[in-house]
């Protein structure tokens, strides 16, 4: 069991595309387990019952779906590849376009495994929808409450109500409307099955393999090339911040040392200069820097200069 589960968590691990995957199952079993810990009770009022019933079917599906497009790292990728300026790599829209779909498909999960179970489970459906169910289907009917018939009917799913003491017509009503609740989310399980099922089936025949290759493939490096250069970025500001702080405490140090001045007959030596020269000084124009990160732009684009756009940047440091 330990062997799968390290199997499964180094796929997990792999790429980025199997962590946003990781991350959305996760979305899902909350999602599950949100519905499961919720006390849902229904308000029993004609007016109100169906409001709130489709208010708790609806809201936390769109909740789980921005936070499935906010955790996605499809998102940010997409919206780099859409945003980015043309260079010499003209952009493609059908990579934009496949970005976007894996997106879709992925923060859609955790919202349409909410809404079967709460379909699968019939008491939302109940509380939505007990007052439009005929009550002459049914007998047993309490007549002796002095109520209209809609506001007992709004009362079914409420069964410690009083008026249904002893009575078998609320749990015949209860299940006639479960038996709907259940029908109609296997029914959509079903659609979306069949619909993927179709879809990994006649897509192949319609598509053009090389091109979904080659889509495939600008997206997973759109994918790397900002991983790394994430990662590149933390590198060379890690190294970068070192330089500043060492050459800081060695400015500290020669404050508290006396300095005398070289007599005139002592020549100054040339590695003394050089050493002055070589130093780091702080920067007095941010417009240095950011036209470093223009060339490296426009190299991550393959246009531009080939020259390394960051190697420069360690002769500038900002000033503590």
């Amino acid at each position: 069991v330990m062997d799968r589960l390290k199997l499964v968590l180094q796929y997990f691990q792999s790429n980025s595309e199997s962590i946003s995957n990781g991350i959305c199952i996760i979305l899902a079993l909350v999602s599950v387990k949100l519905y499961t810990s919720f006390d849902f009770n229904c308000p029993c009022l004609p007016q109100y019952n169906k409001l709130y019933s489709l208010g708790v079917m609806i809201v936390p599906p769109i909740i789980f779906f921005f936070l499935g497009v906010l955790v996605n790292r499809h998102t940010g990728v997409m919206m780099d590849e859409w945003m980015r300026p043309a260079g010499n790599r003209p952009k493609n829209p059908a990579v934009v376009k496949y970005l976007f779909s894996a997106m879709i498909q992925r923060a859609l999960l955790a919202p349409m495994v909410w809404i079967l179970v709460t379909l699968l489970d019939g008491k939302i459906f109940i509380c939505a929808f007990s007052v439009s169910v005929d009550p002459a289907l049914f007998s047993g009917a309490p007549n002796n409450t002095g109520l209209d018939m809609i506001k007992i009917m709004a009362k079914v799913p409420c069964k410690e109500d009083v008026i249904f003491r002893n009575s078998s017509f609320r749990k015949a009503v209860s299940r006639y409307v479960r038996c709907y609740s259940q029908a109609v989310g296997w029914s959509i399980l079903l659609f979306l099955i069949l619909m993927g099922a179709l879809g990994r089936l006649v897509k192949p025949c319609f598509d053009d393999h090389a091109k979904f290759l080659q889509t495939r493939y600008w997206s997973n490096y759109l994918d790397v090339e900002q991983r790394l250069f994430d990662e590149t970025c933390v590198l060379h500001a890690r190294d970068f911040a070192r330089k500043c702080v060492v050459q800081f405490f060695e400015d500290m140090r020669e404050d508290t040392i006396l300095h005398l001045p070289h007599p005139p007959f002592i020549p100054v030596l040339r590695e003394d200069w050089e050493d002055e020269e070589e130093r780091l000084h702080g920067i007095t124009k941010q417009e240095q820097v950011d036209q470093l990160l223009d060339k490296c732009v426009c190299l991550l684009q393959f246009g531009g200069d080939p020259s390394p756009p960051l190697a420069a940047v360690p002769e500038v440091v900002w000033t503590l």
